[in-house]
């Protein structure tokens, strides 16, 4: 059941950007001091371009990031906080995914999701609710839980909460990446896993009634693997993002040694295989891998794909490597209109995540 509603893509214009603030010290073991210095680098950046909804967990957290984003010239009124516990941070992935479209949906009285009434007074933005259980690994996650239907509420969204066999959908916002137009990215490795499979019983026929129900997707490429290091079993947000209706930059290895490289290699076989909602060829733009970044003796999760577009800007994770600039020109080429703006992420990565996986976009209506 199509309930006409469209996730838009990135690069179409925001009302704001959705932040959590570093509190879990655990998901930087002795790198924790640098990361909330990270954040206010990145919340500087977007404030100059579009408002910042900045999650704390209470009073005494507003105020220590208060003094940190003033230290940083990063504290302006575009930066509205909201004192919502958290157990992680990591708010593509725990946050709603926005959508437009006049009908909605909700869920019925008896608790399962289902068709809500049409208003035809509320908000065109909608908020898809997935459920969120810390990709299958951790015990500490009903706090972040909740902040979907939280960020919804603040956003004046109607929520909505997909099911399937009257279960509620997990999904993480990193796990697909989307063109606007009706085309979506994602991987057999984290829908499709028989190890760690979000939604058992859920095949590529029910993914796509599901992407089409709920976020307007007429069209899925599906690629493979995701890269070593990644805890979250293949996020695509990692390996190819859409930077226009028609062109995706996809990462590559050219070291036939890296544990990378033949995944990434058979990933770029199925985009060129791959065609867009109109029957169009993928146009594919390579994106260099970094060096393996190693900390504790663990590959960790460091990829140039996993940069934000904002309203004007591209802030892209690097890691003081010579593919930085390469990294930065390629985008640069590919965004003329918005500024590049490199973010050093070698510490922030430590957390298996970097400014993709922190960013939740909440696009205007």
């Amino acid at each position: 059941m199509q309930h006409g509603f469209r996730m838009p893509a990135e690069w179409e214009p925001h009302d704001a950007t959705w932040l959590a603030l570093p509190h879990y010290r655990n998901d930087w073991p002795g790198k924790f001091e640098p990361i909330p210095w990270v954040y206010a680098e990145i919340i500087r950046n977007l404030a100059h371009r579009e408002r910042v909804d900045l999650i704390v967990n209470n009073a005494a957290t507003e105020s220590r990031a208060r003094k940190i984003l003033d230290k940083a010239n990063a504290l302006s009124d575009k930066v509205h906080f909201h004192r919502w516990p958290t157990d992680r941070v990591w708010t593509r992935d725990s946050g709603c995914t926005f959508v437009i479209g006049a009908e909605h949906v909700g869920t019925a009285a008896s608790g399962r999701p289902g068709r809500a009434k049409l208003d035809r007074n509320a908000s065109r933005l909608s908020a898809i609710t997935w459920r969120f259980n810390a990709w299958a690994k951790y015990s500490n996650w009903k706090r972040d839980q909740k902040i979907s239907s939280l960020m919804a509420q603040s956003a004046g969204a109607r929520e909505i909460r997909p099911g399937f066999r009257d279960k509620p959908v997990i999904l993480e916002g990193g796990s697909i990446d989307v063109n606007g137009q009706g085309t979506l990215l994602t991987t057999e490795e984290c829908l499709l896993s028989k190890i760690q499979q979000r939604n058992p019983g859920m095949n590529r026929a029910a993914y796509k009634t599901l992407f089409a129900d709920y976020l307007g997707i007429t069209n899925v490429i599906w690629l493979g693997s995701g890269i070593l290091g990644d805890d979250t079993h293949g996020h695509v947000d990692d390996l190819t993002r859409f930077v226009s209706p028609d062109t995706v930059v996809t990462v590559v290895e050219p070291d036939p040694k890296d544990p990378n490289y033949e995944p990434l290699r058979e990933n770029i076989r199925r985009l060129r295989a791959a065609s867009t909602e109109n029957g169009n060829p993928v146009s594919i733009v390579e994106l260099p891998m970094p060096q393996p970044v190693i900390f504790e003796k663990r590959r960790l999760p460091a990829s140039y794909a996993n940069f934000y577009i904002a309203n004007g800007l591209v802030l892209v994770p690097v890691f003081n490597d010579p593919n930085d600039r390469v990294a930065l020109d390629i985008l640069a080429d590919l965004f003329p209109d918005r500024e590049i703006v490199g973010i050093y992420s070698g510490d922030l990565v430590w957390g298996f995540g970097t400014l993709h996986c922190m960013t939740q976009q909440q696009p205007a209506v």
